[in-house]
């Protein structure tokens, strides 16, 4: 049985700050509560030439499923806080989930405040095998980076998630964690820090993920807790009413979750993420059409008098 990841902010916070003092890059490894082949961490060279060496969770699979699951995570990012539903997911799919540039085990060790460079560090991990269709879940933070990312990848991404997005208005409790981290910026670890100046630093550059909503062809859907305190759902709602997309924006309010969707049950939040899945189109069979009884009757007749001939 895997043991729980610490839930709650200060538990959260208790827990980054273990894990610093420790020279530690994940709270509670993945290593320790699942094997290889549930659960494993890998890692890819980042896109745009940085020179980066980005950290992620997977789950592997001896024969590449139709879909794969990208998972763009929030502020602080911690892909180990997914390791429970990615134990869960059923063989026929496939996750992953990433570090962000500036955080955990991913390079570099300064935060990646352009929300653009983001999208471009991540790229590769939309590399998917021959017929294999990815699903971008952008979390919090990361959802307006996963836009970016599925505009400026055409062709590599077949649906986008916003889930829990956080869009440049923060919740009451999280209006308090940037105030008290803002007034502690020196003294917390690192990707609390990191998490504090990126957040303060994303409203001026929606514009881009705006943008990139309305060009992208692919279904748009967002997933939010009706009882999200860090990012209100009425702004998700609002962005998804106000942005001008080729097709509408599905919204799935799901009633009593919080911010942290993928702290709930793992089984609730991959059913929400199946619903994002279009059900597999049977095949196209080619059939000739039926000849009428009469023709059939005819053509008969006519080749017995041939042969009678």
């Amino acid at each position: 049985m895997a043991r729980k990841r610490p839930k709650g902010v200060l538990a959260m916070g208790w827990a980054a700050i273990g894990a610093a003092a420790t020279g530690r890059t994940e709270h509670a490894p993945t290593s320790a509560d699942y094997p290889e082949h549930v659960v494993r961490r890998t890692s890819f060279e980042a896109g745009g030439g940085h020179g980066w060496r980005i950290s992620a969770i997977e789950t592997p699979r001896a024969r590449a499923p139709r879909w794969k699951i990208v998972v763009i995570t929030g502020a602080p990012s911690w892909a180990e806080y997914w390791a429970e539903t990615l134990a869960e997911l059923p063989d026929d799919r496939e996750m992953i989930v990433v570090d962000r540039p500036g955080y955990a085990a991913s390079e570099p060790l300064h935060p990646v405040t352009d929300i653009r460079v983001q999208a471009e560090a991540l790229a590769p991990v939309l590399t998917a095998a021959r017929g294999q269709k990815v699903l971008l879940v952008g979390q919090s933070y990361g959802a307006a980076i996963a836009s970016i990312m599925a505009e400026q990848n055409p062709g590599k991404v077949a649906g986008l998630v916003l889930l829990s997005g956080f869009f440049g208005e923060a919740g009451p409790t999280a209006r308090w964690l940037l105030d008290v981290g803002g007034r502690t910026l020196r003294l917390i670890p690192r990707d609390l820090r990191h998490a504090v100046i990126e957040v303060t630093g994303q409203k001026p550059q929606l514009r881009h993920a705006r943008r990139a909503l309305a060009r992208v062809k692919i279904p748009i859907h967002i997933i939010h807790g009706d009882k999200d305190d860090f990012a209100p759902l009425e702004v998700a709602e609002r962005l998804a009413a106000e942005t001008v997309t080729r097709r509408p924006i599905r919204v799935v309010r799901t009633e009593g979750a919080n911010h942290f969707l993928n702290d709930g049950p793992a089984e609730i939040l991959l059913a929400a993420l199946e619903t994002c899945i279009p059900e597999r189109r049977l095949a196209w069979t080619l059939r000739w059409p039926k000849l009428p009884a009469m023709w059939s009757l005819k053509v008969g007749k006519a080749a017995s008098a041939q042969v009678a001939n």
